[in-house]
C-alpha cells in the first residue's frame, strides 16, 4: 500500500533534518588544522587573526566560536560575521562595513565648509573611514549644534547615502539653513533704581541696530547672555548694591524659530556705604605697603570694581615675593539697619614657590624661542609676579598673537614648585600698506607695500614697498632681526631706490635717490631702545622741463649728483597698551641723521610724541605731535631733497599728501627744513558695535606747517604759515592692517593749496 511507504519516507526525512540541525547547533570539539578568512576587501587579514581567540593547533569548540564572533563585531569593521567549519578547517566569513568615499555639504552659506568638515571628523565621520549609521546620526546632530550656536534654530539637515563600487558610499548633507533667530524683545524685571533704557544700554545683546549686520548683536548666544548678566551684576555692585542678584532668566523662542524674547528677573537690594576697611591675616610684616594698595574708600558707596582691584593688587604684590598661591578674600560685615558695610581683607600668603619649567602652547607657526626670549622670569628661579607680568606684556607687544595669557600649574608632589604655561593664539602677521586719495586736479593717487613681521615664524621682519606709477617709482626692501645678539640687540638692513617726477612726460625733471643703510637697536629698559647706524646714499637731480629754481640753484652750486654718508642715532620709548588700537599710554620717538662726509652735509632730526587717555569706558582721547628740524653744516646749504613736506594722513588731513609748504620763486612747492604737526582725536566705538575697539569712529582737528629760513623761501617757519583742518573718520583694524578713512574740511588754507577732502590709508595708527 502506498500510504505506509510514504510514512516511512517521511519519518526518515524528519530524522535526517533533526540530525542536521543537531550538527548545525552543536559541533564536537576538534583540533584546528587551518584557518581561512573570506570576504575581506580593505581590512588586513592580520587584524582578524589577532582578534581570534583560537589558533592553528588549538582545540575548537562552540564557546570559542561565539567568543570569536563577539570580538570581531567589537572591532566595528564588519556588518556580519559567520564561523563555518569544514572538517578540521575553520572558515571566518565576514562582510565589511562600507567606507566613506566622499562627503559633500550642500546649501551651506553661514559657515566655511572646512569648519563643518572638521566638526564631522571630530565625531568620527570622514573620508576613508568605515561608515556607521550611528556615526551618521551623531554627524547630523553635530551639524545642527553648529547652527544652533549661530542662532539658526530653523536649520534642517537631510542626509543622503549613495552606495558606489568597491563597497564604498558617498555622503551628502543637504542643509536648509533658514533665517537666523533674532532677538525681538529684552525685558529686565525688578529694576527700580535704574531705568530700563540705562540697563539695556549696558548689554551687548540688543534687538537690532543699523550695524547689526556686522556685529550680529541681535543674535542670541548663551555665552553673550551670561556675559551681559555679569555686566549687570558689576554695574550694580560698583554702585553700592552689594546684595544685587539675578533671580532667573527666561529665553523664549517663537513658533517660527526666528523670534527670541529674553526676560531677566533681578533683585536690586539696598545700597551700602563702606564704613571701614581692615587688614587681617599674614602680610609678611609689610602692612603699610599693602595698605597703600587699597582702592576702597570709607564713606563712599561700596564698589565691587575697587574691591576686585584691591584683592588683585594684593595677590600680585604677594607674587612679587614668590608667593604664587597667595589667597586674599574681601569679607563684608553688613549692618543692614544703617546700610553700612565693613570690609575685612583676609590674606594668606600660603607658601613660597619657584618656577620649575616654562612651557609655550598655541604657537602653531611661531617658534618657541621667539616667545621664550621675551620672558624675564627664568626657570629654576623664585616665582616673581612683576617679571611674569612684564614677560606677558613683552610677548603681547610682539604683535604676533591675538591673545596672550600665563597659566600657573602646581607640580604634583612638590608643593614649592610651579610650572608656567604661556598660552598664545596665532594671528596673521603680514600687513598691507595702501594709500589713496582723490583730487579733481590730479585724480587718484595710490601707494602699496607689504610687510611680514614674523617671517616663517622666526620673529624676523621682511618688508617691501613698490610704487610703479610714472610719477613716483619706489622700490624699498628692508629686514629686521630683533635678536641679532642674544641680549636683544636688533639689526635692520634697508635697500631703496626712488624716482620722483612731477608729471608722466619723460621730458620733465626727476629726482633719483638710491641707498642702503644698516641700523642697530639696543634695549636699555623694558620700554626704552636706543638706535644707531650708518648709511650710504646718492641723489641725482635729472634736469628737464619745469625744474624748480631751488633745485637748479642747488645743482649749480653743488652739482647734479650728491653723495652722503649719514650716521643715524635714535631713541624710542613705548608704554602704550596696544600698538594697533591703543587706549592708554604714551609713545615717544627721536631720530637724528648726521652727514658730515660727502657732497651733502647736514643734520636732520624728527621727534614724535603720542599720548592716549581713556576719557570714559568707551571714549579715548588721542594726541599726536611731530617736530622736524634740519640744518646745513659748514658753509653748505641744507640739501633741498631732504626737506619736509606737509599735508595728508599723518600730517594735516584735508590737504593733498605732501602738497603744502614753502614755494620757491618759480612757484613750485619745495618743502622746508622745519616741520610741525599736531593731531587731536576723540575715538569711540562705532554706534551699534558695542565696545568693539577694532572698529571705531573719531573726530579730529589737525594743525601743521612746513617752513625754512634758507634757499630763498618765500614763506618762513612762523605762525602765519599754519594750516588747519577738522573732520571725522573711521578706524578699522582690518585683516591686512589698521585702516584709516578720513573726511576733512580745511579751516585755514592758502591760495594754491591742493585740497583733498576724502583720504584713506592702510598701515598707520594716526
Amino acid at each position: 500500500m502506498p500510504f505506509p511507504r510514504f510514512h516511512t519516507i517521511a519519518l526518515g526525512a524528519l530524522a535526517a533534518l533533526m540530525l542536521a540541525g543537531q550538527t548545525a547547533w552543536s559541533i564536537s570539539p576538534f583540533t584546528v588544522r587551518d584557518i581561512r578568512v573570506e570576504g575581506l576587501q580593505r581590512v588586513e587579514p592580520g587584524t582578524v587573526f589577532v582578534s581570534l581567540p583560537v589558533r592553528v593547533g588549538d582545540t575548537y569548540d562552540d564557546d570559542k566560536g561565539a567568543d570569536a564572533i563577539r570580538k570581531l563585531f567589537a572591532l566595528g569593521l564588519f556588518t556580519d560575521v559567520r564561523v563555518d567549519v569544514h572538517g578540521d578547517v575553520l572558515v571566518i566569513v565576514v562582510q565589511e562595513r562600507p567606507t566613506v568615499a566622499a562627503t559633500e555639504l550642500i546649501g551651506v552659506k553661514e559657515f566655511d565648509k572646512d569648519v563643518l568638515l572638521k566638526a564631522l571628523r571630530e565625531v568620527g565621520l570622514s573620508e576613508g573611514r568605515h561608515f556607521d549609521k550611528a556615526q551618521l546620526d551623531r554627524a547630523e546632530q553635530e551639524l545642527k549644534r553648529q547652527y544652533l550656536n549661530r542662532s539658526l534654530y530653523a536649520a534642517e539637515v537631510q542626509t543622503t547615502v549613495t552606495p558606489i563600487e568597491r563597497n564604498r558610499v558617498n555622503l551628502s548633507f543637504t542643509v536648509a539653513e533658514g533665517e537666523p533667530a533674532k532677538i525681538t524683545d529684552i525685558r529686565i524685571v525688578g529694576n527700580k533704581v535704574f531705568d530700563l533704557a540705562t540697563l539695556r544700554n549696558l548689554l551687548e545683546l540688543d534687538t537690532g541696530t543699523w550695524m547689526s549686520w556686522y556685529t550680529k548683536s541681535n543674535r542670541y548666544s548663551r555665552a553673550k547672555l551670561n556675559a551681559d548678566i555679569e555686566t549687570l551684576r558689576s554695574y550694580y555692585l560698583s554702585r553700592g548694591y552689594l546684595e544685587f542678584k539675578v533671580d532667573s532668566t527666561q529665553v523664549a523662542i517663537g513658533t517660527n524659530k526666528t523670534d527670541i524674547g529674553i526676560t531677566i528677573n533681578i533683585s536690586e537690594g539696598e545700597r551700602f556705604i563702606v564704613s571701614g576697611v581692615k587688614l587681617a591675616g599674614n602680610y609678611l610684616s609689610k602692612d603699610d605697603e599693602f595698605k597703600s594698595l587699597v582702592r576702597i574708600r570709607p564713606g563712599q558707596a561700596y564698589n565691587g570694581d575697587d574691591v576686585a582691584k584691591t584683592t588683585k593688587a594684593f595677590t600680585d604684590y604677594f607674587g612679587n615675593f614668590g608667593y604664587a598661591f597667595a589667597n586674599v578674600q574681601a569679607k563684608p560685615e553688613l549692618d543692614r539697619e544703617n546700610n553700612r558695610v565693613s570690609l575685612v581683607l583676609q590674606a594668606d600668603p600660603s607658601r613660597r614657590a619657584y618656577v620649575r619649567k616654562l612651557n609655550v602652547a598655541g604657537n602653531t607657526r611661531t617658534r618657541d624661542v621667539v616667545v621664550r626670549r621675551e620672558f624675564r622670569q627664568l626657570e629654576s628661579s623664585w616665582y616673581d609676579g612683576d617679571k611674569i607680568r612684564a614677560s606677558r606684556d613683552r610677548v603681547d607687544r610682539l604683535g604676533y598673537f591675538g591673545d596672550v595669557s600665563v597659566e600657573t600649574q602646581e607640580v604634583a608632589g612638590a608643593p614649592d614648585q610651579v610650572d608656567l604655561t604661556i598660552n598664545v593664539t596665532e594671528k596673521p602677521t603680514g600687513s598691507l600698506s595702501v594709500g589713496a586719495g582723490y583730487s579733481s586736479g590730479d585724480g587718484l593717487g595710490l601707494s602699496f607695500g607689504l610687510k611680514q613681521d614674523n617671517a616663517f615664524g622666526s620673529g624676523n621682519s621682511l618688508g617691501v614697498q613698490v610704487n610703479t606709477s610714472k610719477i613716483n617709482r619706489v622700490v624699498v626692501l628692508n629686514t629686521t632681526d630683533p635678536y641679532f645678539t642674544e641680549d636683544g640687540v636688533s639689526r635692520t638692513v634697508d635697500i631703496y631706490h626712488k624716482t620722483s617726477s612731477p608729471y608722466q612726460d619723460q621730458d620733465y625733471y626727476q629726482l633719483v635717490t638710491s641707498g642702503l643703510g644698516l641700523r642697530f637697536g639696543v634695549p636699555f629698559t623694558e620700554i626704552d631702545t636706543v638706535y644707531f647706524g650708518a648709511g650710504l646714499e646718492k641723489t641725482t637731480i635729472v634736469p628737464g622741463t619745469l625744474l624748480p629754481t631751488s633745485y637748479q640753484t642747488y645743482a649749480d652750486e653743488y652739482g647734479y649728483d650728491s653723495a652722503a654718508l649719514p650716521l643715524t642715532l635714535g631713541w624710542a620709548r613705548d608704554s602704550r597698551d596696544s600698538a594697533l588700537a591703543p587706549t592708554n599710554g604714551r609713545m615717544q620717538r627721536v631720530s637724528a641723521e648726521w652727514s658730515f662726509i660727502g657732497d651733502a652735509r647736514y643734520v636732520r632730526t624728527v621727534y614724535q610724541f603720542q599720548q592716549y587717555v581713556p576719557l570714559s569706558n568707551k571714549l579715548t582721547g588721542a594726541l599726536n605731535m611731530e617736530l622736524g628740524w634740519g640744518d646745513a653744516m659748514g658753509d653748505r646749504s641744507f640739501p633741498i631733497f631732504k626737506n619736509f613736506y606737509g599735508g595728508g594722513l599723518g600730517s594735516v588731513r584735508g590737504f593733498e599728501q605732501g602738497s603744502f609748504g614753502p614755494k620757491d620763486i618759480s612757484g613750485s612747492t619745495v618743502g622746508g627744513s622745519r616741520k610741525f604737526t599736531l593731531n587731536m582725536e576723540v575715538l569711540s566705538p562705532l554706534p551699534g558695535t558695542g565696545n568693539d575697539r577694532t572698529l571705531r569712529m573719531y573726530g579730529f582737528m589737525d594743525v601743521g606747517m612746513v617752513g625754512g629760513s634758507d634757499q630763498g623761501l618765500a614763506i618762513n617757519a612762523d605762525a602765519n604759515s599754519l594750516r588747519s583742518s577738522a573732520g571725522v573718520g573711521i578706524s578699522w583694524i582690518s585683516p591686512v592692517g589698521p585702516l584709516r578713512l578720513a573726511f576733512a574740511k580745511p579751516i585755514r588754507k592758502f591760495d594754491g593749496d591742493k585740497i583733498q577732502n576724502m583720504q584713506f590709508q592702510i598701515g598707520t595708527s594716526f
